[in-house]
């Protein structure tokens, strides 16, 4: 069974950065393309980078300009840069392929 783990998520003031990890135990990125979705409190979890298998970037509006997703087949990983973090990219940030979900990671943006 392949799992997904968050990690790099924390605390950062307005206007900084933060860099979230997805590795994953097999090497599926190369085979699937996968997601990044947020969920805040209170909200529904939404997309907020998508990455095709061939390389195709999808990024929802409200990230668009400001955060880059990325992938290094030879560590399994894909990444999710965050610039220019706002307030309301306060969530929880998870890595899905198809039906596997990692278990999330805490971005907290708070001046």
């Amino acid at each position: 069974q392949v799992q997904l783990v968050e990690s790099g998520g924390g605390l950062v003031q307005p206007g900084g950065s933060l860099r979230l990890s997805c590795t994953a135990s097999g090497n599926i990125f190369r085979i699937f393309g996968m997601g990044w979705y947020r969920q805040a409190p209170g909200k529904e979890r939404e997309l907020v980078a998508a990455l095709t298998r061939g390389g195709i970037t999808n990024y929802a509006d409200f990230v668009k300009g400001r955060f880059t997703i990325s992938r290094d087949n030879a560590q399994n990983t894909v990444y999710l840069q965050m610039n220019s973090l706002k307030f309301e990219d306060t969530a929880v940030y998870y890595c899905n392929v198809g039906k596997l979900w990692g278990q999330g990671t805490q971005v907290t943006v708070s001046s």
